[in-house]
């Protein structure tokens, strides 16, 4: 069953159209990956889909009554005293005609913020940018959208918070999403059809992103082998135009009209945006020790962020930093590089050291500088692992066009201001590289790019990323934060280290995908035990009491006097609300489980 259509859309912004006559049917249950390159159009269409936007043409259909619910990559929270309250606004909770499924929403409210870990009473202008993504996540999933649109979700999480958002999505919170991302990983688990956006048009590939890499591989060949037949067919044409008087005489006129058709097809021809060229240039040999750290410890307000850290880091090591939000891994970076004293504990510093800093709030930029400014302050080259070239020259290959050369960098995307970072960094060598969540923002083909160049790279390389494919494929080793300041070295990337961590850590982050569950077990057709027999008949009457005390409760919740209660009951109601909302929902598959079975039997 469709729940949403899009028939030849069309949508512009600047010289090239977003959308150009695209076609999109989304069904019921699906998990959609919507890809392309940044600035190909995925967000705007997104808006569209929510009601944000319109289309310049085309129509857009829903079904009636589809409930859809969006998360912006950067969600803003209306300020208000409370998280919870902020989310109540954000979402309008209180807005709800229906009593009792506005307080059923706020339940779910409370329990998904405690899924995410977020303390519900703390004022939204005090959180993080991830803390602030885990909210409009759990407010997204409360509201039980028949439809969820989700932006760069994994954006600001940590590998806890992603593979908690996987397998909710997984066991079925959502009936459908469509879902921008560029971690391949995510994508991988949860997505049943990969929908790229390439140049204005919507392109369906069935399965997940693995599946979807190897069908474009062979569609990109064949279409540069037409593109080539036509360019050749043209160039032919061209020659036989101008062959002078004689062939003026011969010519006939539909093969002029042909090839005034060709040119016109040629001109409107539009081609794949180029990739990123990334050269990145280790320059002289640092000493053999990069850094070693004995006994090193380190907290901030009374948190121990590094306790007891023995640590050496050898010339062309590449070591992957894994940890939750706040674990301290952009901290142990600060250390490792001589740039913050430990509380205790020795420190070493290697020789000959040059270094290239990837900072991932970016404060290397300044948004008032222009883009050349930005690269080549005060010169018009710069000097690459590939020689030198021109500043102009020099951005192309970051595909930024000669006519932005002089555009502010306040001015940028995001995954610009990535690019223009990378391009700063990279127009400099050096044998020691840190990169802290280079991935953000970067489209899926500039990942890969990035992911290919230091796979070559000489020198040593640090990188903090919650992208488990980026670290899988670039570093040889990992430095994961085991809680309460502790530090543990594993050999390998993200796969590996899954494969080797202690059992109590197991539980923190799933190693595998687990498949979605149905709202009811097929099982086969077996008579009743007496016990569960005995079970089904008491199932009503179980279900009847939840009901019962779950109106009781609301009545109460809803009362204007309530507020009175203290701190404590309030909590408690809460608690107990979702206990109840839980039971209802374990209590009522399992009745249809056994109510199922009984009537096979006896069929």
């Amino acid at each position: 069953m469709a729940l949403l259509t899009i028939d030849n859309a069309e949508l512009a912004f600047g010289l090239h159209p977003l959308l150009d006559r695209a076609n999109l049917t989304v069904q019921d249950g699906e998990r959609i990956g919507l890809i392309g390159r940044n600035g190909s159009g995925k967000s705007s269409l997104l808006n569209i889909i929510a009601g944000r936007g319109a289309l310049d043409d085309g129509a857009i259909r829903r079904q009636d009554g589809l409930r859809v619910v969006m998360v912006e990559q950067e969600p803003l929270l209306p300020h208000a005293g409370s998280l919870h309250a902020s989310l109540t606004a954000r979402g309008g909770l209180e807005d709800m005609h229906d009593e009792r499924e506005r307080w059923r929403a706020d339940a779910r409210l409370f329990e998904y913020l405690h899924r995410f870990g977020l303390d519900e009473s703390r004022p939204p202008q005090t959180t993080s940018g991830g803390e602030r993504k885990r909210a409009a996540l759990a407010l997204a999933l409360a509201m039980q959208p028949d439809l969820l649109l989700l932006d760069e979700p994994t954006n600001h999480l940590d590998i806890a918070g992603i593979t908690l958002l996987e397998d909710l999505l997984l066991k079925g919170q959502v009936r459908s999403a469509i879902i921008i991302t560029h971690d391949r990983a995510f994508l991988d688990r949860v997505s049943t059809r990969i929908v790229e956006l390439d140049r204005g048009l919507l392109r369906s590939y069935p399965g997940n992103f693995s599946a979807y890499e190897a069908r474009k591989a062979d569609q990109l060949a064949e279409e540069e082998k037409a593109s080539r037949r036509f360019d050749k067919f043209w160039a032919q044409e061209e020659v036989w135009i101008r062959q002078g008087i004689k062939a003026r005489r011969t010519r006939n006129e539909g093969r002029v009209r042909r090839l005034e058709a060709l040119r016109v097809e040629r001109a409107a021809r539009r081609e794949r945006i180029g990739n990123v060229k990334l050269a990145l240039d280790a320059g002289e040999r640092s000493g053999k020790l990069v850094a070693e750290l004995t006994g090193v410890s380190k907290s901030f307000d009374g948190k121990p962020l590094i306790r007891d850290l023995d640590l050496r880091i050898l010339r062309g090591d590449r070591i992957g930093l894994i940890g939750a939000n706040g674990a301290g891994k952009s901290t142990l970076i600060r250390i490792i590089l001589g740039e913050l004293a430990p509380d205790a504990g020795e420190v070493r510093l290697g020789t000959k050291q040059e270094i290239a800093y990837f900072d991932q709030l970016r404060d290397q930029l300044d948004p008032e500088k222009t883009l050349v400014e930005t690269i080549s302050p005060g010169s018009e080259w710069v000097e690459t692992a590939d020689g030198r070239k021109h500043v102009m020259s020099y951005l192309s290959d970051f595909l930024f066009p000669p006519q932005r050369a002089q555009a502010r960098v306040g001015m940028l995307s995001g995954g610009e201001r990535n690019r223009l970072l990378l391009a700063r960094l990279f127009a400099k060598p050096a044998n020691v590289l840190v990169l802290d969540e280079p991935t953000n923002d970067l489209d899926i083909e500039s990942l890969e790019l990035l992911e290919d160049t230091l796979q070559g790279y000489r020198g040593t390389l640090l990188l903090v990323s919650h992208d488990r494919a980026f670290l899988d494929n670039v570093v040889t080793q990992t430095l994961v934060a085991g809680g309460g300041g502790h530090w543990k070295e594993y050999v390998g990337g993200y796969s590996d280290w899954l494969q080797q961590r202690p059992a109590e850590e197991s539980a923190a982050l799933p190693a595998a995908p687990a498949p979605a569950k149905p709202a009811v077990r097929k099982v086969a057709a077996k008579k009743l035990g007496f016990r569960e027999q005995r079970e089904l008949e008491q199932l009503p009457g179980e279900l009847e009491a939840l009901e019962k005390e779950q109106a009781e409760l609301a009545l109460r919740m809803s009362s204007p006097e309530y507020h009175r209660q203290g701190p404590a009951q309030l909590k408690a109601d809460r608690e107990r609300a979702a206990v109840i909302e839980t039971q209802l929902a374990q209590k009522f598959e399992r009745w249809a489980e056994l109510d199922q079975r009984a009537e096979q039997a006896a069929g």
